[in-house]
């Protein structure tokens, strides 16, 4: 196994040390809560803020937004009063599992993250929404959290500095739009997961009308070695592979070699992932296409293979890097019957909420359904891109349905012709 310090992986260096670290003593053995008495002890909430904005750190979620930068419009001082923390650990996007990995394996990890994120913007409680399916995570967090309590690094004064805050786990009840962070904190307050109008944004009015902050799993254990380690060292991470700072979780699925997730340093290439870390495609199969982070993002090609997994280069290549796991399509998968499965998802997943998404989803379902059997009309390939169009961003309430358009919008771009094969021979054009 090759060796690596929390210098180089430092969201999973630790494994090295053990299948899980469950253990708090062990944890703590390993730098564990560290940054928790760094931070509380040496720095205020307001420089914990500043080196998370120094050190460029992106959400981990999907949508890159500058941690530091969300962090910043939170009100703080003795008048800000009651405040919330809400880690998204709702990780429902197709092909996605790297939250999962830090959970189950790290508890621990994601436990001081959420105390430190909790001290920069002064929450007073603090959640994590976590996806229902992930019972060995929701047991062995709920697990970590009494120990951290029984320690002092939850509940009343923390290690003595007069903050405190209290840390749940919340499962969900199982919605993709849950993702959503304002459909997340309507579950979370026992409404139905819609998602809410913008403004006002949850950093002034959040849960239950409150400040909130909201990040994802991964986003979050990126902050104890920032504070162990400073801005330049994490901004050093990528290795000159990308403008982006730190290291990224990357993974594969589909039909190649070895399927998994790897901590990389973000910029790597996705021919790198899949070549190298992933083994290639299964023997006699060839890549045909692939998505770079998810279900909700655009098909690339092989010829794309050698650009950097960051936010901007795949943002330029006509895609957007998302979660960072790719999926893989080999070249005997028909590209209506990859469609049809994922927008079979996104239509089952959509709350209803707006009339676009609710029923444009299904419709293209529909579609896909009858090209798929070769029962296809001509005027079909037509429909499905003006639905491109029409549940596309600012006609929806709100990213779900552009979401479940951009593999179908490229796949219409680069495979047209498979879906020109799914016309009935006899179809003519109506009238």
């Amino acid at each position: 196994m090759t060796v690596v310090s929390a210098d180089t992986r430092p969201l999973t260096w630790r494994l090295q040390h053990g299948e899980a670290i469950t253990d708090i003593k062990t944890y703590e053995s390993l730098e564990g809560y560290a940054a928790v008495h760094k931070a509380i002890k040496q720095m205020s909430p307001q420089d914990v803020q500043k080196l998370v904005k120094d050190a460029n750190l992106r959400g981990r979620g999907g949508a890159g937004f500058p941690t530091g930068v969300k962090w910043s419009l939170i009100p703080m001082g003795e008048d800000a009063g009651v405040k919330y923390l809400v880690c998204n650990a709702d990780e429902m996007e197709p092909g996605t599992f790297k939250d999962r990995l830090l959970m189950e394996k790290l508890p621990h990890q994601l436990v001081e993250a959420m105390i430190v994120a909790g001290y920069a913007i002064q929450a007073t409680r603090a959640y994590i929404f976590l996806r229902g399916e992930y019972i060995l995570a929701a047991d062995r967090l709920n697990a970590a959290i009494e120990q951290a309590k029984a320690a002092g690094y939850l509940g009343n004064n923390i290690l003595g500095s007069g903050w405190s805050m209290d840390l749940y786990v919340h499962t969900g009840a199982g919605r993709y739009i849950c993702g959503e962070e304002t459909a997340l904190i309507n579950s979370l307050e026992g409404r139905r997961a819609n998602p809410r109008a913008k403004p006002p944004f949850p950093q002034i009015a959040g849960a239950w009308g409150k400040p909130t902050i909201v990040n994802n799993v991964e986003t979050l254990c990126n902050i104890a070695p920032i504070i162990m380690r400073g801005a330049d060292w994490f901004k050093g991470l990528s290795e000159g592979k990308s403008p982006d700072a730190g290291t990224k979780l990357y993974g594969v699925s589909g039909r190649a070699k070895r399927t998994g997730v790897w901590e990389l340093p973000i910029g790597t290439t996705a021919r790198e992932l899949l070549e190298v870390h992933a083994g290639g495609m299964k023997d006699g199969l060839n890549l045909k296409c692939w998505l770079p982070g998810g279900a909700s993002t655009d098909f690339l090609m092989p010829e794309h293979l050698d650009l950097a997994m960051d936010y901007d280069t795949i943002m330029k290549a006509g895609s957007r890097m998302g979660t960072g796991l790719i999926m893989v399509v080999d070249d005997k998968q028909n590209m209506i019957s990859v469609l049809r499965n994922l927008e079979e998802f996104f239509a089952r997943e959509s709350c209803g909420w707006c009339t676009p998404c609710r029923d444009g989803l299904p419709w293209g379902v529909k579609i896909l359904r009858a090209l798929e059997r070769g029962e296809g009309r001509p005027e079909d390939i037509e429909q499905l891109s003006k639905l491109t169009r029409d549940l596309w961003i600012g006609k929806t309430f709100c990213a779900h349905a552009p979401g479940a358009m951009e593999p179908l919008m490229s796949a219409l771009k680069y495979f047209r012709s498979e879906f020109e094969q799914g016309i009935a021979k006899d179809a003519t054009v109506n009238g």
